[in-house]
């Protein structure tokens, strides 16, 4: 995002130069120049150039309000505002600014991957991963936008592998036969919690540090099932309890 800042001050540096030469060309033919001064945008370039963002805020939102700015001056004055707005976490203040930029615009990479990022941080992820996308067309060589595509891609594709097996336990459950793993079955929330449990205690067990420690590990895993399986239905019995502290053995004793 720095990047993205940078790259906004130098693309507002080059709106100087169109104001000088109407300046000239208004002294040429003897004119008067304007005196609306919101459309001149050397402020809003100096204000977004010195990273003064009180001061972006007010002349930018000047020369997005004027009439007499041209349409591309508009465009980098709101992404310019859009980029001081988030700066003061203002979330979305700065996705309405984009969304101006990108109608005045819609040709403005920099500013797709802005908003996604933004989008990102507020948790849709569908309109991330599309903005993501639409800067990458615009641009395939946008670097940000690729990393930002490719690390949500990967978010979701975990998020979907998990969604794949929330509420699954870690057997069968069209094989289920004892009371405690019916039960186990018709609790999502258990059935996480021995699907949990049962990929800790293969990741201990594959990292034990010889055979031993891995076969005491195995034999403390089943000497607790058969435990649960001996236990569940009895008075005082808490089967969620047991499976937690068992979870929090397991994590305590490989590291995790």
């Amino acid at each position: 995002m720095r990047q993205n800042r940078r790259n906004l001050a130098v693309a507002l540096l080059g709106l100087c130069l169109s104001c000088v030469l109407a300046a000239g060309a208004a002294r040429a033919t003897g004119s008067e120049p304007g005196k609306d001064i919101q459309a001149d945008p050397a402020p809003c370039v100096a204000a977004a150039a010195a990273g003064d963002d009180d001061r972006t805020i007010e002349v930018c939102g000047e020369l997005v309000a004027s009439e007499k700015a041209s349409r591309p001056d508009r465009a980098k004055a709101v992404t310019a505002r859009a980029a001081a707005f988030e700066r003061r976490q203002m979330i979305d203040r700065a996705i309405a600014d984009y969304d101006t930029a990108l109608r005045l615009d819609p040709t403005l990479a920099d500013a797709h991957n802005a908003r996604g990022e933004l989008w990102r941080r507020k948790g849709d992820r569908p309109k991330a991963i599309a903005d993501f996308g639409a800067a990458l067309k615009l641009n395939p060589d946008h670097a940000a936008a690729r990393a930002n595509y490719k690390s949500l891609s990967l978010e979701l594709e975990r998020m979907g592998a998990m969604m794949a097996v929330a509420g699954k336990p870690s057997f069968d459950c069209r094989k289920a036969r004892r009371a405690v793993e019916k039960a186990i079955c018709a609790n999502p929330e258990l059935a996480d919690l021995d699907r949990e449990i049962g990929a800790s205690t293969f990741r201990a067990v594959r990292e034990a540090q010889n055979p031993r420690q891995a076969r005491e590990l195995q034999l403390d895993q089943d000497q607790f099932i058969a435990r649960r399986n001996a236990e569940f239905g009895k008075a005082g019995y808490d089967l969620q309890k047991a499976m937690r502290e068992r979870l929090l053995r397991i994590n305590g004793a490989d590291g995790y």
